[in-house]
């Protein structure tokens, strides 16, 4: 993955350079956003981490000029400001997330990767056992038979499919399916995660608990 931030702190932009090299991700770093204009028109990003407080034009300018070109790289911003009208502001003009100083490291990490699972091109269709989720229809399945989600049903056990035979925790779970500013709790998961297990029951799959890290989906063992 590779990463631009967008920071004038220069102490703030090296102490989050070392956080995300240390994640393993390749991170290019500018002060301004005249620089980071002209590097996003010939550099393929992932992620844009994008200060709005920036010397010559703004953050909110850079986000503009990004998505007038028709791009849809995902932005985060990070900014000082923390009022309603400045976050509504930024996700109105295209911005896809947004985090108010100072914040948590591991959040900014969770975050960006978050957008990067968001951003990803997923198959039409998706099969575990006798389960079915086709992405274009928003349509489940189990051996043939449509079975009704709610919205939030639908993209648990998406985001469960698409990690199969994966151990996810209930905050990965939470930073996958929920788009900025909404809100979900660890036990709300646990709500869904239980009614999931009874209308996918006769699929030949189940949801394991792992105790202490989260959840499993893959195929029953008697299958």
């Amino acid at each position: 993955m590779h990463i631009l931030l967008v920071e004038d702190d220069s102490v703030l932009a090296d102490g989050i350079l070392r956080i995300f090299k240390s994640h393993g991700m390749v991170v290019d770093v500018v002060q301004n956003g005249s620089d980071a204009d002209a590097l996003l028109q010939r550099t393929e990003i992932s992620v844009v981490v994008l200060d709005i407080g920036l010397p010559g034009i703004d953050g909110f300018e850079v986000v503009r000029r990004l998505r007038a070109r028709g791009s849809q790289i995902p932005v985060l911003l990070l900014t000082a400001r923390d009022s309603v009208q400045d976050r509504v502001y930024g996700l109105e003009i295209g911005a896809d997330d947004y985090l108010v100083k100072p914040f948590a490291t591991q959040e900014l990490v969770a975050r960006v990767r978050a957008l990067l699972r968001r951003s990803a091109p997923q198959p039409l269709e998706m099969h575990l056992g006798g389960l079915s989720l086709n992405t274009s229809s928003r349509r489940a399945k189990i051996n043939g038979k449509t079975i009704e989600l709610s919205v939030r049903e639908w993209a648990v056990l998406e985001y469960l499919l698409q990690q199969a035979s994966r151990v996810v925790s209930r905050q990965q779970i939470i930073d996958a399916i929920l788009p900025w500013g909404a809100e979900l709790t660890l036990n709300a998961v646990e709500v869904y995660i239980s009614r999931i297990r009874l209308k996918i029951a006769d699929a030949g799959i189940e949801i394991r608990t792992i105790r202490g890290f989260g959840y499993m989906l893959e195929k029953a063992d008697h299958e």
